[in-house]
């Protein structure tokens, strides 16, 4: 493969739009799509880039497709199912997907399998950074799949992401997203509920949120969460509650699926799904302290 790549990529919301713009700016020859048109015809306007509607064009076109969607359940239906499975059909054989969704591992091991199957390599590359990291192309990237693949496409990653961990074989990087997510929704649910307890108390939670993040307690939720989007009513870190959700879930239902004992899983998988479900998945995902201090609030009512 030369060093400009002819790249076709899909879904462009918060995260793929910065990404996908970054991979034109470093010179590669872009093809986008996007269920929704008019972001596809906004996409080719603002960044000079090519844009289609039809997933065989840019099958036919790419020697690497990048996804960027919501689970691995669209990914899937891009690849093999939407337009009659145009886009598998139409890759060449040797080309490669990269999926950057967050996705379930397992489910992932079983797409390689079937894309395998078409001569067509499989690499899950998750990202982790949010949308100005995605804007500036500061992602950090969780890598998996066979050797030769991921030597392949670091490269364009690196146009992405500026940290890119090698973490194992086909499906480890959607493992390792899932997990790191786990760690800072349960840090998240856990920040909640010291706030309600301390405010319950009369501690004020901005001298709180100073004291931890001067202290052992401090974490990514402390020092970027809370005073800026929870305590100023902002609510605006652009991830969305029924996202995080999900991801949660990916790694409790790893868990089990593989047989380990998870009871942290467990719970703070139920306590975010809870929060969906009341509010909405659409809603941005810090928007779970509302839920969790409306909850804390009626059990110090009763």
């Amino acid at each position: 493969m030369s060093a400009t790549k002819r790249v076709g990529f899909i879904g462009l919301g918060n995260m793929g739009t910065p990404m996908a713009a970054n991979l034109v700016r470093a010179g590669h020859d872009v093809v986008a799509y996007d269920l929704a048109e008019e972001r596809t015809r906004g996409f080719a306007q603002a960044h000079a880039a090519r844009a289609t509607q039809s997933l065989a064009e840019l099958g036919a076109h790419a020697e690497i497709a990048i996804t960027m969607l919501p689970s691995g359940h669209e990914v899937r239906e891009a690849l093999l199912e939407a337009q009659g499975g145009a886009l598998a059909a139409n890759l060449r054989p040797g080309a490669i997907v990269i999926d950057m969704s967050s996705a379930d591992p397992v489910g992932t091991r079983t797409l390689g399998g079937d894309l395998a199957g078409r001569s067509i390599a499989l690499v899950d590359a998750p990202v982790s950074g949010g949308v100005p990291r995605a804007t500036d192309g500061t992602l950090a990237i969780m890598v998996g799949g066979d050797a030769a693949a991921v030597a392949a496409v670091k490269p364009v990653l690196a146009t992405m992401g500026k940290n890119l961990f090698e973490v194992g074989g086909p499906g480890c990087g959607h493992a390792m997203k899932a997990l790191n997510n786990f760690l800072a929704a349960t840090s998240s649910a856990a920040g909640a509920e010291a706030i309600a307890i301390g405010s319950r108390f009369g501690l004020d939670p901005a001298v709180m949120t100073d004291v931890i993040n001067a202290s052992t307690g401090r974490s990514f939720v402390s020092e970027n969460l809370i005073k800026q989007h929870v305590l100023s009513g902002a609510f605006a870190t652009g991830f969305a509650l029924g996202l995080l959700a999900k991801d949660v879930k990916i790694a409790a239902d790893l868990a089990e699926q593989i047989g380990v004992d998870a009871p942290v899983g467990r719970l703070v998988s139920g306590l975010w799904s809870e929060a969906r479900d009341a509010l909405g998945g659409a809603q941005d995902h810090s928007r779970a302290w509302e839920h969790w201090q409306r909850r804390a609030a009626r059990k110090a009512a009763e």
